[in-house]
């Protein structure tokens, strides 16, 4: 998402990403990759229990979960990974972003 960003920006979209991690941890892996959208410690887990994330100690913790919310705060896409690399194709959520 870091190396396509532009793109989602030009499509209007805000790009929010959770983990798991301390503010102070969250924030220095945040500069260190330079990544430009906006990325929030989420303590206890709590968004992503929201939104029924999963967690899998024997597969490294919290497992990737991307979602494609609308202006309306309707999801629009959800997609649950199996597995840390278990994530859509940037192609494939650009599609259900220009279908909005």
């Amino acid at each position: 998402m870091r190396d396509n960003y532009q793109e989602f920006v030009k499509r209007g979209v805000e790009i929010l990403v959770l983990g798991p991690d301390g503010p102070r941890a969250f924030e220095r892996y945040w500069e260190e990759e330079k990544i430009p959208f906006t990325g929030c410690a989420d303590i206890g887990s709590k968004v992503a229990d929201t939104y029924q994330q999963e967690v899998n100690i024997l597969k490294l913790g919290r497992m990737p979960a991307e979602l494609i919310i609308d202006r309306t705060k309707i999801i629009r896409y959800l997609h649950y990974g199996e597995s840390m690399s278990d994530i859509p194709q940037i192609q494939q959520l650009f599609e259900v972003i220009d279908a909005l």
